[in-house]
């Protein structure tokens, strides 16, 4: 059995627990994982579950979909929060407001500015 910093990486749970996690910080809900990786959304939610193992084609397509690499669904190196990619849920919003009028684009954004001005005081 495979150890690294005392994971155990033939454990289907923790490996499910990961798996949700990525997907949650990506912004894809289960549904939309699964559609993404052509399989249904049950399949995903056992998964998560822990009840199925990830195989190594599975794993592939998860890295592809989830834009993480293997040791960061495996949990052998942490996620780069970093340099990570804005999830869906912020790209769908960012298009909502791409397709409002222009005037409307720029007291919003005048709105997050002065918002994330006062987070940071």
């Amino acid at each position: 059995m495979a150890r690294k910093r005392g994971l155990q990486l033939d454990d289907p749970v923790e490996a499910g627990r990961r798996l949700a996690e990525l997907r949650m910080e990506r912004g894809f809900n289960q549904a939309e994982l699964a559609e993404q990786l052509g399989i249904t959304q049950s399949l995903i939610s056992q998964y998560e579950r822990g009840e199925l193992r990830l195989n190594a084609a599975m794993i592939a397509r998860l890295i592809q979909v989830l834009g993480v690499s293997a040791d960061e669904l495996l949990g052998l190196q942490k996620t780069n929060q970093n340099g990570k990619k804005p999830s869906r849920k912020l790209l769908r919003r960012l298009e909502q407001i791409e397709s409002l009028p222009k005037r409307k684009q720029e007291a919003l954004i005048q709105t997050i500015d002065a918002f994330l001005k006062a987070s940071q005081t």
